[in-house]
């Protein structure tokens, strides 16, 4: 069968780049191995943090979420406007809090950090804390303040990309796994699945953590891409407990209206592992009420996992490969949803034969290819 664009992979990457091509005048077809947005997606918190998550050794990837977050609020606006569905996006800040004198030392060194990278953030008393923020612990000794970290709602932000997808035009086709995908030397690859094989002038493969899975990737064109375990919980509090998105030495802290807060996120190195663990659970819910002491009554709503697709240096592959036709759009880690307008926008782009930022091409799949 013939479809101009196909893209393997149906969460948040896969769908808003499938909107853009739309954009751009081209009809695409996306394949998804169960539901579109219910994998990592649907699992995240929806941080938009590239101030505040900042960390030691992934300094490479500041410049892709600071250009991506200043896509997001035209991203947002165009995609509300479009689908006629809110998002939940939020530009309340992130605030990075210590509650003793060791994660002071360690709050004072990555807040020396971020200022070296010229990056706007406000250090914080104890006191200031808890006037931001009253219902923190009174043993809030100091906090950073990240005021252009943002959050979205990922559920309604996946949710809302589908619907794009969809009123632009584009063939979605959920529960239908790739059983293979056939690398041709100087042509195109073709995708093949239960009922039908698929010839394209342009395969995009954005399956997260199972990129590197897909049948008949061999060698160096194989993704490097793991799955790193994360647990994530939601609690029922009142709206307004807390405004701003909140890290501690132990978990983060993602406010929604309505007064849901979700907590997360371990990181465990356990392949496909789906059990919420009674470990996991108990020491997301510790590190909440040392924060917060007041969430000691509040309903736990739900727990889950999710499965972020972490490449070598956790930084995404993004772009071309050696075979023509063939992109990458997976290995965004932690930062899929942060990620997303940055993807969408230059990699579709990239596609359509259009110009874009030199600095993108620092995430081509090929920096791990020896010259």
């Amino acid at each position: 069968m013939k479809a101009d664009i196909l893209i393997i992979g149906g969460g948040v990457i896969g769908l808003s780049l499938g909107w853009k091509l739309l954009q751009g005048g081209r009809s695409v077809t996306l394949l998804e191995r169960g539901e579109t947005g219910r994998e990592s997606s649907w699992a995240a918190a929806g941080m938009l943090a590239p101030v505040g998550e900042l960390h030691f050794q992934e300094e490479n990837i500041l410049r892709l979420g600071q250009e991506s977050m200043a896509l997001y609020p035209e991203f947002v606006r165009e995609l509300e406007a479009f689908t006629g569905l809110g998002v939940g996006y939020r530009t309340q800040g992130s605030l990075a809090i210590s509650l003793h004198a060791d994660d002071t030392a360690e709050l004072r060194h990555r807040f020396q950090h971020q200022q070296e990278f010229g990056l706007p953030v406000q250090w914080m008393t104890g006191t200031e804390v808890q006037r931001l923020e009253p219902a923190l612990s009174p043993n809030v000794v100091a906090g950073v303040l990240a005021r252009q970290d943002h959050s979205v709602d990922n559920r309604r932000f996946g949710r809302a990309l589908r619907e794009a997808f969809l009123k632009a035009g584009g063939m979605l086709l959920e529960k239908t796994p790739v059983e293979e995908l056939s690398l041709r030397e100087g042509a195109p690859p073709l995708v093949r699945t239960q009922d039908q094989s698929w010839d394209s002038e342009v395969v995009v493969l954005s399956a997260g953590a199972w990129s590197g899975l897909i049948p008949g990737i061999e060698g160096a064109l194989r993704p490097l891409v793991r799955p790193v375990k994360g647990q994530i919980l939601t609690i029922q509090g009142t709206p307004g407990l807390i405004t701003h998105t909140l890290r501690t030495p132990d978990v983060y802290m993602v406010p929604r209206e309505d007064g849901r807060i979700l907590i997360g996120a371990t990181v465990e190195e356990m392949g496909f592992n789906r059990e919420s663990t009674v470990g996991g659970v108990y020491e997301l819910l510790r590190g909440a009420w040392r924060a917060i002491p007041g969430l000691h009554e509040t309903a736990l709503l739900e727990t889950g996992v999710g499965f972020r697709p972490g490449s070598r240096d956790n930084a995404p592959l993004l772009g071309a490969t050696g075979i023509p036709g063939f992109y990458l759009a997976t290995g965004h880690y932690r930062n899929g949803i942060l990620h997303t307008p940055v993807t969408a926008t230059y990699l579709s782009r990239l596609i359509l034969r259009q110009a874009i930022p030199e600095f993108f091409l620092d995430y081509s799949p090929a920096r791990f290819h020896s010259s």
